[in-house]
């Protein structure tokens, strides 16, 4: 199992990449062509999948930007294929993001997980991210 960024358009992609968000949400609406061509041109998000002769296997979106109080990253969607779960592949795709937030000079990594995801939560421990006492708030723009 390699991990590599998504550079390029392509279908094969697309397709894999929409296999995989309903594992993620059931709510998640697919991905149109424009949409992962706007996610591949991004300058600040980079997505990573996991990919072996079968195909791909997870991905996880790495968000890099710059506020005033320094570089920041944000992990986001990581999603492993409910037929590769137990392989490590989460594991390799978070430490990558990681290590690709430090070679940018981001001071920090963030993520979310819901308390009910145990096994993600357990593997962000495992890796070394910390739960921080905070609230998290959301407004819906539409």
């Amino acid at each position: 199992m390699k991990i590599e960024e998504l550079t390029d358009f392509s279908t094969t992609n697309l397709d894999a990449i929409n296999g995989l968000l309903p594992q993620l949400s059931p709510s998640v609406v697919a991905l149109e062509e424009g949409d992962l061509r706007n996610i591949v041109d991004s300058e600040s998000t980079k997505l990573f999948l996991a990919i072996d002769e079968d195909g791909v296997f997870g991905m996880l979106s790495l968000v890099l930007f710059r506020i005033p109080t320094g570089r920041k990253a944000w992990v986001e969607d990581v999603v492993v294929d409910e037929k590769a779960r137990g392989r490590g592949v989460g594991k390799l795709l978070t430490e990558h993001a990681i290590q690709v937030a430090r070679e940018h000079g981001a001071h920090s990594v963030d993520l979310t997980s819901r308390p009910s995801r145990e096994a993600a939560n357990a593997l962000y421990q495992r890796v070394g991210f910390q739960k921080r006492e905070t609230n998290v708030y959301r407004f819906q723009a539409s």
